[in-house]
């Protein structure tokens, strides 16, 4: 058993390379923005549009991503797939630290978001399928750990790197990964679906040591095999397409709870809290994003998936209306405001209101970051790797994985659009709002796939 762990976790720790380099690419914004709002050369000077360009331009790059990911996976592979995406990580900082002009930032930043799109589908897939039932749920959610910890990675780096010699650190993991990468396995899965059967045997010899019954583990998965090619007419059937829709809805859901628009006013939220370092605020927001992340990883495969989205959309929902009650209280009268800038409302608000109840936004914060971190972070990327039948793993993610992204771009780029419509305070009540109607989603439509093998979900999805 420890020759199988040690080498199923060191495949494991090679894909995760993955996601800690996309960490990296989001948390490169937050210290670096405010660094290129006041660098002497005009030329890379960003104004507050040209800055929230630069933060939310990766989405795009990671949508396009997500598709392209979606053809290569089940074309080239898993494995090739992972060692491909490090070429647009490492050239896309080449791009940026090399930057003469505003374009050469932007485009360095939809390189490294096209590498974080093929990432974000491609690794959740290859884990789910080296794993075994027993420990697939804490090894999937290493993904969304390897995520926060790059973030706070880039968040503590910020704080002593200039943003040339942050981005030269940033492109150290993903040359890792095409390393370890070279001498992990193809999947199992893969290989039986490719007609490889003795590479296949290798490879679960590999991942689950000598001793495993290697032949009974193959006929298991040869058994829910299907010959044929997908093509689009079966997306008819149920079996395919009800699996998609609940991909679907998990990664709008994630996304509408509003986590990149609480993570973008965090530093708001802590300087009129009175916390003079917004960047050491920023490391303790992603410290307890990691901390919840790695307890969720360790008892997910104890609890199950749908208890870890019950909790967490709760916590969700009772943090956001608390955020809204906040705004409510220090901005009384912003019905009257045309301005829906959050900063200027929250400047213009009655001396000392904002001060007194301070504790209320920090509270409500660090609520919100530990309970996404707990469920909704980690979770809808470890069922989408789970419930899609294997001919159509592929296509299925890449749908997700782009629904995600075009959800998180309109999040963070329209959320001061939303606080001009709605106000401050009815913005996050919509998203309070949304956080129920995920937990709702999670009881009637999401099945409970702890202890189960990938064979045994497909197999239940064709029954019902």
């Amino acid at each position: 058993l420890r020759v199988q762990n040690k080498k199923l976790y060191l495949a494991t720790f090679a894909a995760v390379l993955g996601p800690l380099s996309f960490g990296f690419v989001l948390g490169y914004s937050s210290p670096v923005i405010p660094e290129l709002r006041k660098v002497n050369d005009p030329k890379l000077r960003l104004d507050s549009n040209q800055a929230s360009w630069f933060g939310s331009v990766v989405t795009l790059g990671a949508a396009a991503g997500g598709v392209l990911g979606g053809y290569l996976v089940d074309k080239v592979g898993r494995k090739l797939s992972l060692m491909l995406c490090s070429i647009p990580y490492v050239f896309g900082y080449i791009v940026i630290i090399s930057a003469q002009n505003i374009w050469m930032l932007y485009f360095g930043r939809v390189l490294t978001g096209l590498a974080s799109g093929i990432t974000s589908l491609v690794v959740p897939v290859y884990i789910s399928e080296v794993s075994h039932s027993k420990v697939r749920g804490m090894l999937g959610s290493c993904v969304q750990l390897m995520v926060v910890t790059g973030i706070l990675g880039a968040y503590v780096a910020g704080i002593t790197l200039t943003w040339r010699w942050l981005a030269v650190l940033c492109s150290f993991p993903s040359c890792i990964m095409l390393l370890f990468m070279s001498f992990m396995p193809e999947t199992p899965r893969l290989l039986l679906n490719q007609n490889k059967r003795s590479e296949a045997i290798a490879s679960l010899r590999f991942l689950r040591g000598p001793h495993a019954d290697h032949e009974w583990e193959c006929r298991q998965i040869e058994a829910s095999l299907e010959e044929e090619e997908l093509n689009l007419s079966e997306f008819k059937n149920p079996s395919v397409y009800r699996p998609l829709l609940i991909g679907v809805a998990l990664m709008f859901f994630q996304q509408a709870t509003g986590i990149n628009a609480v993570m973008f006013y965090a530093e708001t939220v802590f300087e009129d809290a009175d916390f003079k370092d917004s960047r050491m605020a920023s490391v303790v927001v992603g410290s307890v994003q990691v901390c919840f992340t790695g307890v969720a990883a360790l008892i997910i495969d104890k609890t199950g998936r749908k208890v870890l989205l019950y909790i967490s959309g709760i916590i969700m929902a009772l943090s956001t209306a608390l955020f809204g009650l906040y705004f409510k209280m220090i901005l009384p009268n912003q019905n009257n405001s045309s301005n829906p800038d959050v900063w200027f409302t929250l400047n213009s608000a009655s001396p000392g209101t904002e001060s007194s109840i301070s504790w209320l936004a920090v509270a409500s914060l660090g609520l919100f970051v530990a309970g996404f971190a707990l469920g909704w972070g980690p979770v809808p990327w470890l069922v989408i790797s789970e419930i899609f039948p294997l001919k159509a793993r592929g296509i299925s993610s890449g749908v997700c994985v782009l629904t995600n992204w075009v959800m998180a771009f309109l999040v963070t780029k329209e959320f001061h659009d939303f606080t001009g419509f709605l106000t401050s305070y009815g913005t996050f009540w919509l998203f309070s709002a949304f956080c129920c109607l995920s937990v709702a989603f999670t009881a009637f439509y999401v099945p409970e796939t702890k202890g189960q093998t990938l064979e045994q979900i497909e197999a239940y999805f064709r029954r019902s």
